[in-house]
């Protein structure tokens, strides 16, 4: 079994975000990158796979060099090989069609992507992909099985869970749960040292044109002051709950 896992280079969430060019663009600068946690559950899926069952794990990036250091430490983690596509991730739908046009060319069993991606919170790539390669798709993946060229997947619904029955070639959209948070791994020395001896290939974007523009990003509005109230003064409180913030 051939194994893709999607991976995207995403600030760490503890990075301070900021933008520029009148608030059109990211801001890179002094942001630290890591595997987007729901690539993080995919590609630790995988290497379950690798090990019980003798797949094969490539992962892939579309982006510039600069994602480079995020697939070697998928490498270092176990897969056996990485692929950068070397273009800009500019949209959804863009990313989409650079990940089908290798998907199709190397004939891939199983496609996982992370459900969204914490940066954009686009959530579209996995459903596009499986759009423009034909396969089957279930999103919010929590639970997969392979049995030859059968699976069996548990995803989230409204309310509960659903298990569903369906074949390969399959793309997932996986997410927290598809692996306990106690399993995912973190790369050692000797798996950090393979890394630099496997293969990184490169390849061309097919030149798969962006379908929408950011207009302007927003940061979240800062926290008002929090006033403290003294428990023995509950008229305070009433007076505030009423005259300021305007919940009664």
């Amino acid at each position: 079994m051939k194994i893709l896992v999607c991976i995207s280079h995403v600030p760490d969430t503890t990075s301070k975000i900021n933008f520029t060019d009148g608030d059109t663009k990211f801001d890179t600068n002094g942001v630290q990158y890591v595997i987007n946690p729901n690539d993080e559950f995919g590609l630790t899926r995988a290497m379950w796979f690798k090990e019980k069952q003798g797949a094969t794990v490539a992962v892939i990036n579309v982006g510039g060099p600069e994602t480079e250091p995020t697939l070697r430490k998928a490498l270092a983690i176990g897969a056996d090989e990485a692929i950068r596509v070397n273009t800009e991730a500019k949209d959804g739908f863009a990313v989409a069609k650079e990940l089908a046009n290798i998907i199709k060319e190397r004939g891939f069993d199983l496609v996982i992507a992370g459900r969204e991606s914490i940066d954009y919170n686009g959530g579209m790539v996995p459903g596009m992909i499986a759009a423009l390669t034909d396969a089957n798709f279930v999103n919010k993946c929590i639970g997969l099985e392979i049995d030859g060229t059968s699976a069996k997947a548990i995803r989230e619904i409204d309310g509960g869970k659903e298990t569903v029955s369906t074949s390969l070639p399959l793309i997932i959209g996986g997410q927290k749960g598809l692996v306990e948070e106690s399993d995912l791994r973190i790369p050692n020395m000797r798996g950090i040292m393979m890394a630099r001896q496997k293969p990184l290939t490169v390849v061309e974007s097919v030149g798969a044109n962006a379908e929408t523009t950011a207009v302007k990003f927003e940061k979240p509005v800062a926290k008002g002051a929090v006033t403290l109230v003294s428990p023995d003064n509950l008229d305070e409180l009433v007076n505030l709950l009423h005259n300021e913030a305007k919940v009664i």
